[in-house]
């Protein structure tokens, strides 16, 4: 990405004034300019691990129970975590895990 000079704003590719070339213009100010080589770079993405949303044994046997029916073995008894994942005016997210020690199925409502 490059920017603006004059106004600070993202460059936008254009075919050039007179030619086959591409420029890059201000789309605000009348800014523009012909790049002199080839603009590449390459940036590896990094994924982000997924963290469980209940880590461990020992985070279970502190996480608060309710009734809750798991949708897997309909157990009526499940761990829960309420946590704020969109913006501050939406509700917040709860998360359940069942209690069942043959199923420990995670699911959530939003």
């Amino acid at each position: 990405m490059e920017f603006c000079p004059w106004c600070g704003l993202m460059l936008q590719i254009e075919s050039a004034r007179g030619g086959r070339n591409l420029s890059l213009s201000c789309p605000v100010c009348p800014y523009y300019c012909i790049p002199v080589s080839k603009i590449e770079k390459e940036i590896a993405i990094v994924k982000k691990e997924v963290e469980p949303i209940f880590s461990g044994a020992d985070a279970m046997k502190l996480a608060p129970k309710t009734k809750a029916t798991c949708p897997r073995c309909h157990n009526g008894e499940a761990y829960f975590k309420q946590m704020q994942i969109r913006s501050a005016d939406e509700p917040m997210t709860t998360f359940y895990k069942c209690c069942n020690d043959k199923c420990h199925y995670d699911w959530r409502e939003d």
